[in-house]
């Protein structure tokens, strides 16, 4: 694994620790801090980012693994490092909600087969972040989205930690998974994730991760030209999300086009819908990111930031 980036080491480092500020807390004492902020903190924005291919954490050949590691300075420029991480992630269903709750430090579970090696013996060893899953579940039963079970055994997926890898190089952000329910639709996940907006107030990232496009059959080569269906697809999604047409994002399987062989299933798009109610109806949506490999992954990538 590559030395982490002393360009997002610098931006955390001043967010946590500016100006009259206190020291950097230590991971276990911003667990503490995650479950309610003690101060008002400046409101975090959500994202929705594609994750793609794991291989974007060892290959630079593919244009989203130089974006990974640069943006979060941007992101959180003018306001306070996050004190955790929520990650929404497409590799995680259940039929009811789902924290995973972890104290001391998250497993990295390698859940795809036929990967190279080399990503294999990666490991990210982000501190759990116990005190975030019982805000979470309190927060999401409070709407009605109960019961929310608790899992004790189970690390973070790559939907978490390929991007987390790139991001937090140093892997010192607690870390928490909240899993989706892939039997309901695009509005369920939108309302879970409205529910999930006080946490941007208590400097938590919302963090969803998937991809914009998603159809594992329709995969080329690296650099494959894109298919118009792909292309079509993810263009109306840039358009609806930047018109702000957001009941049409919810509805996108009647709305958009070619949408069910973008996503034959719909588990890449859901984390998208959890990160854009997080941040409320009146949000404004702004594209971060757009790259493609393989001729079917997008890896648009957005910012949502709450109305002022």
């Amino acid at each position: 694994m590559r030395p982490p980036s002393t360009t997002i080491r610098g931006a955390i480092s001043r967010g946590a620790a500016g100006d009259g500020a206190k020291p950097k807390p230590s991971p276990s004492h911003r667990e503490g801090l995650c479950h309610r902020a003690r101060r008002p903190l400046p409101a975090m924005d959500t994202f929705f980012l594609s994750h793609g291919s794991p291989a974007i954490c060892i290959d630079e050949r593919i244009p989203a693994h130089s974006f990974f590691k640069s943006w979060l300075p941007a992101a959180v420029a003018g306001a306070q490092a996050p004190r955790a991480v929520l990650v929404v992630s497409a590799h995680w269903e259940t039929d009811a909600p789902a924290v995973n709750v972890v104290r001391g430090t998250n497993d990295t579970v390698h859940d795809l087969p036929g990967l190279p090696d080399e990503l294999y013996k990666l490991r990210y060893p982000a501190p759990g972040a116990p005190g975030l899953a019982r805000r979470t579940k309190e927060l999401l039963e409070g709407a009605g989205f109960g019961p929310v079970s608790e899992e004790h055994g189970r690390g973070l997926d790559h939907g978490a930690w390929v991007p987390l890898m790139l991001m937090f190089p140093e892997a010192d952000v607690p870390a928490c998974q909240l899993s989706l329910q892939t039997g309901r639709d695009g509005a369920y996940h939108y309302n879970l994730g409205a529910a999930l907006a006080p946490l941007r107030d208590e400097g938590v990232l919302v963090l969803g991760s998937g991809t914009a496009t998603h159809n594992l059959s329709q995969l080329g080569p690296l650099d494959a030209p894109v298919p118009q269906w792909a292309a079509d697809f993810d263009a109306w999604l840039r358009d609806a999300l930047l018109d702000g047409r957001y009941e049409d994002v919810k509805r996108y399987k009647e709305k958009a086009p070619q949408a069910e062989v973008a996503h034959p299933s719909p588990e890449h798009i859901y984390p998208l819908h959890v990160a854009l109610g997080a941040a409320g109806d009146e949000a404004r949506a702004e594209l971060i990111h757009h790259s493609w490999t393989n001729a079917t992954f997008s890896y648009s990538s957005y910012r949502f930031t709450k109305k002022i």
